[in-house]
Order: structure tokens, then C-alpha cells, then sequence
């Protein structure tokens, strides 16, 4: 389980204009992924090693997004 951390810096997609978007942020190991709606929700965490496959997954077209 992943306990609140403080001073974490944050990252959104410059895409997002609503606010309403996925955030995230590096911790020791890892990466953590959060919905910026509900910052009260525990969040996603990732190694850095599945973080950088979602990541070139994305950008090769995995997922079908263009």
C-alpha cells in the first residue's frame, strides 16, 4: 500500500486544458499515476522498468490511440 507523500512534483500532459487528467509522479524506485479529480485516491504506483514499457507502448501505437 502506498502511504501520502509530501513535496511529490507532479506531472499532467500539457494536452490537459480541463484539469481533469491523469498525473504523475516519480518516488525512489518508481513512478506513482493519480486521476487529478480525485487526488484523495490511493495511487497506481509502477516500477520504472513497466512505467518505460507503457510509455513506448504509447508511443508505438499499442493501444490504439493515434
Amino acid at each position: 500500500m502506498i502511504e501520502k507523500v509530501e513535496g511529490l512534483h507532479w506531472r499532467r500532459s500539457r494536452q490537459c486544458a480541463s484539469g481533469a487528467c491523469v498525473e504523475v509522479a516519480r518516488i525512489g524506485e518508481g513512478v506513482l499515476l493519480r486521476d487529478s479529480k480525485n487526488r484523495h485516491v490511493t495511487p497506481l504506483a509502477f516500477s520504472h522498468a513497466e512505467w518505460e514499457a507503457f510509455v513506448a507502448g504509447v508511443k508505438a501505437g499499442d493501444f490504439g490511440f493515434e
